[in-house]
């Protein structure tokens, strides 16, 4: 995602004090990262036990206020993809 100048460690920060709620509701994977060569560039990367656990992610409380506070920090550019987790390290096993 693509932050507005200026704001990607307030971005940054409110998406990593969430983390820890994630794992309750089917999150098995959350990661936040920068990018070295563009400082308003912001990845997450997630993995879920299911669509539908992160499809309810979305209602919680602490979820939608986190939301609500990065909304507007945020140019509207994302990028997405969607991928079935066929293995690899620190996913689990079904």
């Amino acid at each position: 995602m693509r932050v507005r100048p200026g704001h990607r460690d307030e971005v940054v920060a409110t998406l990593v004090a969430g983390a820890d709620a994630l794992k309750a509701v089917g999150c098995d994977l959350y990661v936040v990262g920068t990018s070295d060569t563009d400082s308003d560039l912001v990845w997450v990367n997630e993995v879920w036990a299911s669509k539908q656990a992160h499809d309810d992610s979305l209602t919680l409380p602490e979820v939608k206020a986190a939301i609500a506070r990065t909304m507007p920090l945020l140019t509207g550019e994302f990028t997405g993809q969607e991928v079935d987790i066929v293995g690899g390290l620190g996913v689990p096993e079904e």
